[in-house]
C-alpha cells in the first residue's frame, strides 16, 4: 500500500524570507519539511499551534528559526520562516 505524500504550497511572505535566510537554514529548512512529510510528530520538529490562532502551527528548523504554517488535509501551506521573532509579528 503506497502513502501519498503532502502537498507544500508557499506564501510570497514565505517565499521572500526563504530566499533571505543563510544558505546553511535553507537547507535545515528543506531537511525539516521532509522529515515534517515523513513523521510530522517527530519531537525534533516541535510542532505546536501558535498561541492565539485557530489553525496556524509552528515548527522547529533550528533552536532559533521557525515556519510557521497552515495544514487541510494533505496540503500544507507554508506562511513564513525566520528567527523566533516571526512568531511575535502578525500576520504569522
Amino acid at each position: 500500500m503506497s502513502r501519498s505524500s503532502l502537498e507544500f504550497k508557499t506564501t510570497r511572505t514565505f517565499d521572500k524570507s526563504f530566499t533571505a535566510l543563510p544558505p546553511n537554514i535553507q537547507e535545515s529548512a528543506l531537511e525539516k519539511l521532509a522529515l515534517y512529510e515523513n513523521k510530522a510528530r517527530h519531537p525534533s520538529l516541535r510542532v505546536k499551534k501558535l498561541e492565539g490562532t485557530a489553525d496556524i502551527w509552528e515548527m522547529s528548523v533550528t533552536r532559533n528559526y521557525r515556519i510557521t504554517f497552515q495544514r487541510e488535509g494533505k496540503v500544507v501551506l507554508l506562511r513564513n520562516i525566520g528567527t523566533h521573532n516571526i512568531l511575535r509579528r502578525k500576520p504569522w
